[in-house]
């Protein structure tokens, strides 16, 4: 293996001893030569994480508010590490930088890119790597929208120029060179724009955790650990809830067929979870990959005698939603039937005004509306026979007595979706996992 773009999130570089942990996993193999940052993350239980005290300072300077007490306990932060690691970095430099910005007219992309920004230029100190400022090649469109292919042209020349380096998480540009940021979890992204740049044969993507897990151990006990997994059965799970990597940082890699390994910086034993384009011949895996769910629903069911004859009627329900800027999470169609599944806290500001338009539009025979749903999400590559394991889910269901408002199963693996009541998230969760796996 020749190349290994390894990003470490904010709980794997929150202090000094992190650092030495990060250290250790990099010169474990030398392949990783390019290492993505996050900001510094939480010590301990109650501790603020330092991207959230740049916007703390953001804030306090667009009130006119003194920022200066805040804004030495980020520079006390890195501080620390630094004097611990002995890297030698002139943090009061860039320090000063940023009082100068917030003294002036602050940008908030600006101030929460300061924190990877930081650690970045640290640990190239003390890993001995070359430093790279995404601000100067990852780009972004007039709209916020990355530029993928400016943006493997341009950080790719530097990672080749560099050899080795450490490239900050979380932001780039837009087109008058402006800062922009990415979403809250958006070094994954840097670090998958990084790793197909780089054309690497791996991205390790560090966290505090040992893999993906099948469910969530807040509701099911002891959830095993996903040895592998699709790029598009990781991309639903992420989608509907579960919670490791950044949705978006899946699409870069997948792009460029590489694959991703989930690792855990406590752990680095552990061999975690792989994130493939295909799952690997000869392999004994689960009947389900993974089981999540969203709650906050509400679905639209509209029934209309012939209207399977028409053309068009599903069309309108979907533009009427769109004229009140209301975007819809699934669209489900029978026979004279279309269930519409939104995002409740977008259906309901606009709902009187949506039904009506629906009346008027579209004379419906029947027109409800179902609230407070969650919709439960099962995927799973690996099984030959779906429909078996379908009937298992949904009679595991049944027999808790919990009613299933809604059904959607997608077409070449087991990708089912059923709607059920809020109040029985937890309860229609733990009675699949514990009925397939």
């Amino acid at each position: 293996m020749d190349t290994i773009v390894a990003k470490f999130g904010g709980t794997s570089l929150a202090d000094e001893e992190q650092f030495r942990k990060v250290a250790a996993i990099v010169a474990k193999n030398r392949a990783r030569k390019f290492v993505v940052a996050s900001a510094p993350g939480k010590r301990f239980e109650g501790d603020i994480k330092v991207t959230d005290l740049l916007y703390r300072c953001y804030d306090m300077a667009c009130r006119g508010e003194s920022f200066e007490e805040t804004l030495s306990e980020v520079e006390e932060r890195f501080k620390s590490i630094r004097d611990n690691l002995s890297v030698s970095y002139d943090i009061s430099s860039d320090i000063d930088k940023i009082r100068e910005h917030l003294r002036g007219t602050p940008d908030r992309s600006y101030m929460a890119s300061r924190g990877e920004y930081l650690n970045s230029r640290l640990l190239a100190g003390y890993l001995g790597y070359q430093f790279i400022d995404p601000a100067g090649c990852i780009h972004f469109d007039e709209k916020g929208i990355v530029d993928f292919e400016k943006s493997y042209e341009d950080l790719g020349r530097e990672m080749k120029r560099a050899g080795r380096a450490v490239i900050a998480g979380f932001y780039g540009s837009m087109p008058d060179g402006t800062i922009h940021t990415f979403s809250r979890g958006g070094s994954d992204v840097t670090g998958s724009i990084a790793a197909a740049a780089a054309d690497a044969d791996l991205y390790e993507n560090w966290t505090d955790v040992s893999g993906l897990l099948a469910a969530d151990p807040r509701i099911v006990e002891s959830p095993r650990t996903v040895s592998y997994i699709s790029y598009r059965e990781l991309r639903i799970l992420s989608y509907m809830g579960a919670s490791v990597l950044h949705t978006d940082a899946v699409l870069p890699a997948a792009r460029a067929d590489i694959p991703i390994n989930i690792r855990n910086t406590n752990r680095p034993q552990d061999e975690g979870t792989m994130i493939v384009g295909s799952l690997p011949e000869g392999r004994k895996l689960h009947a389900i990959t993974g089981v999540a769910g969203k709650k906050g629903q509400s679905v639209i069911q509209v029934e209309k005698a012939l209207v399977s004859d028409g053309t068009g009627f599903t069309a309108v329900i979907l533009d009427i939603l769109r004229m009140y800027g209301v975007p819809f999470e699934q669209c489900l169609t029978g026979i004279d039937t279309v269930s519409v599944v939104i995002r409740s806290d977008y259906f309901t500001p606009a709902k009187e005004k949506i039904l009506k338009k629906i009346r008027e539009k579209l004379q419906p025979d029947m027109l409800s509306v179902k609230e407070n749903l969650s919709m439960i999400t099962v995927v799973g590559e690996s099984v030959e026979e779906t429909n078996g394991v379908t009937v298992r889910i949904l009679n595991a269901v049944t027999e808790k007595d919990i009613e299933i408002s809604t059904i959607n199963q997608g077409a070449g693996m087991l990708n089912l979706i059923i709607g059920v009541e809020e109040k029985h998230h937890d309860e229609t969760i733990r009675a699949i996992y514990n009925a397939i796996d």
